[in-house]
């Protein structure tokens, strides 16, 4: 088995986009949603305004890793309707799945009313339209599967709640609006490195063996708490059943700034791209300010999922 020292592979030019990056005032990029479209790397990141309040950009890249930021962010909260009550205090951590005819977006909508998640989608990174506010408060990570499973969309939640604390669910939609059906599928495990927290990650991609998703995993130390990314592998026909867990994190913050920053001791991942020769690229927030990039063979974390695993529930 691949050591678990390198099992993500750091790009050594790390990080790749950072503030003076951006054309625009900003103190933070991080917790980037990534996809490939029309041969490009589409990064949908979130950046801290000087008031503290975040907003969504977008960057581009023809190779994964060295990326250009637009001239204008791509989503800031909304000023009229529904969407400006419950985005007042910014959009944040957004995840984007290739599905059907569009990319659906999926983000963090934050205002006086507390977290919920929006869903929004775009055909080209140059127009986005809202669609619907898809859960109440307190609603914080939310991914959705890029296929539809007997004709229902599936997308993996975590509501914010320390009654099952921090934990994934899943959850069912005929028309990505109205969700129901859900239920409770990970939790974190007592005195494990993923102990006190676990949420839905970058959008489950599919493998031969499942739908890997990597995900994050929090343990709270004397020092406060530290985010590490793990991963999952769920049944092809059944997402619900989740085939294994590996037992070990597969990346935690080391680099400086990984471990200093906005928020110190995190590696957060809102998106991955798996490659045609059998990697995926992992992207990271470090420390809630700068964006990080590392490749994984595919097969290596699959073999994680099914040789060390640990209990899902």
């Amino acid at each position: 088995m691949t050591g678990i020292k390198s099992i993500i592979k750091r790009y050594p030019q790390n990080p790749i986009l950072t503030p003076d990056d951006v054309p625009y005032p900003v103190a933070t990029v991080h917790n980037a949603g990534i996809v490939k479209h029309a041969g490009s790397y589409m990064m949908l990141f979130r950046s801290h305004l000087h008031n503290g309040r975040s907003i969504i950009g977008l960057a581009k890249s023809d190779n994964g890793f060295d990326f250009k930021v637009m001239p204008k962010p791509f989503l800031v909260p909304a000023e009229h309707g529904i969407f400006a009550e419950y985005e007042e205090f910014g959009v944040e951590d957004l995840r984007i799945s290739p599905l059907e005819d569009y990319y659906t977006l999926t983000y963090s909508a934050y205002s006086r009313h507390g977290a919920r998640i929006a869903l929004a989608r775009t055909r080209d990174f140059e127009r986005v339209e809202r669609i619907a506010l898809i859960s109440q408060a307190d609603m914080r990570n939310v991914v959705v599967f890029p296929k539809k499973f007997q004709d229902r969309y599936v997308r993996l939640d975590r509501p914010h709640t320390e009654i099952t604390p921090w934990s994934i669910w899943i959850s069912y939609s005929p028309d990505l609006v109205h969700w129901g059906d859900s239920r409770l599928i990970m939790k974190p495990l007592q005195y494990h490195w993923d102990e006190l927290k676990v949420g839905p990650g970058a959008p489950p991609f599919r493998t031969d063996r499942g739908w890997l998703h990597i995900y994050h995993g929090v343990f709270q130390t004397m020092a406060g708490a530290v985010y590490r990314l793990g991963v999952a592998l769920h049944d092809l026909k059944d997402p619900s059943t989740i085939i294994g867990v590996s037992d070990q994190w597969i990346l935690q913050p080391h680099d400086p700034w990984e471990l200093t920053g906005y928020v110190p001791n995190v590696v957060f991942t809102c998106g991955a791209v798996p490659e045609e020769d059998g990697t995926v690229k992992v992207y990271w927030g470090g420390a809630d300010t700068v964006m990080c990039v590392g490749t994984a063979s595919i097969a290596d974390l699959v073999e994680l999922c099914l040789n060390d695993p640990r209990p899902p529930m």
